[in-house]
């Protein structure tokens, strides 16, 4: 983060030079990181086994309320709390709540070892459900419901099909990329090349594709982040409320539900991230690259990375804390811990 931050401030020709790779609103050097960070973690979803994710009806519903009832409003109260007097910003903030997320949380649940084939599976269902609904909720949270709050309302106009381009490009290249890669070397290889073999060979590329994009997107907005450190602050801190409190609600929802340790950072993290990627692009194509909602949109993923590392923390120690003690008394623990279970 301080080498981006540094990179786009003292260097003249960076920003530029990055802004050039890019297709509309896409940058493509972000998009690539995104798409390699994914990549590794997709491929060692057991897809085969996917279908029992959709049979639990109770995580499903979970999931859902946690993050197209709870998270929009969540986000929507900390907005008009502290941003009614920046309505630009407020929309902006408001965006990144509406989009759930459907790239980097992906990585979050490998590094805090939750369940990927849950994680897979929750994507997905987010996936289907921001194509189909992103547009209404936008209209609902950011036209109309600022004026019951004495508030102007801004006019959004995103079509279903944005939508569904940002989720293809995001979720559908490394999705299908992970499933083929596993089907095909499964069939070619077996299954003890392939998890034994394969997949440590491709891991790191997920840690090296992450600082990848962090430095990308650090940079891209490094002049900003000196320029106006006030306005970066007054965005940072409900959006780091948000992340916080999201985290730390789902995370005791899921123990209360009876979940495992894996279910529960992986319900967790689904719920506390946000598709940044798409909240910026409705955000510039609605309001302008150079306005305040764009700009919002931008420090959602400068506050997420750092916020959603430090939980990535928090869910170990909770796993340590609540889980473990637990499961080491019945004899369970040692098993889980040598990799048996």
């Amino acid at each position: 983060m301080l080498l981006g931050v540094a990179a786009g401030w003292i260097v003249p020709g960076i920003v530029p030079l990055l802004n050039h790779f890019s297709a509309g609103t896409t940058s493509i050097p972000i998009a690539a990181g995104l798409i390699l960070m994914m990549y590794p973690p997709l491929a060692k979803v057991r897809y085969e086994e996917m279908h029992e994710v959709f049979r639990n009806k109770k995580v499903l519903g979970l999931s859902l309320v946690q993050n197209w009832v709870i998270g929009p409003v969540l986000m929507f109260a900390l907005a008009v709390i502290f941003l009614r007097g920046y309505p630009e910003y407020m929309a902006g903030l408001i965006m990144i709540g509406l989009a759930r997320c459907i790239a980097m949380v992906i990585v979050w649940n490998e590094l805090a070892k939750g369940d990927s084939e849950y994680a897979a599976g929750l994507v997905a269902f987010n996936s289907v459900f921001q194509v189909l609904f992103y547009s209404v909720y936008s209209w609902i949270f950011v036209t109309k419901l600022p004026a019951w709050f004495g508030l102007q309302g801004a006019v959004v106009d995103v079509s279903i099909r944005d939508i569904a381009k940002s989720v293809l490009i995001y979720l559908g290249i490394p999705f299908f990329a992970g499933m083929l890669t596993r089907f095909v070397l499964l069939r070619l290889r077996g299954r003890e090349w392939y998890e034994g073999r394969f997949i440590p060979a491709i891991s790191p590329i997920t840690l090296v594709a992450l600082l990848f994009t962090i430095v990308v997107m650090f940079s891209l907005k490094g002049s900003y982040i000196v320029r106006l450190p006030l306005d970066v602050l007054r965005i940072a801190i409900p959006l780091l409320i948000y992340f916080v409190v999201m985290f730390l609600v789902s995370f005791y929802m899921g123990r209360k539900m009876g979940a495992d340790y894996s279910r529960t950072a992986t319900l967790s993290f689904t719920a506390a991230s946000n598709n940044f990627e798409l909240a910026i692009a409705v955000a510039v194509a609605v309001f302008g690259i150079n306005s305040g909602a764009a700009f919002a949109a931008v420090i959602g993923p400068l506050v997420e990375v750092p916020a959603l590392i430090g939980l990535v923390n928090v869910a170990l120690y909770f796993k340590k804390r609540y889980f473990e003690p637990d499961a080491t008394n019945s004899g369970v623990g040692v098993l889980q811990a040598s990799g048996r279970i």
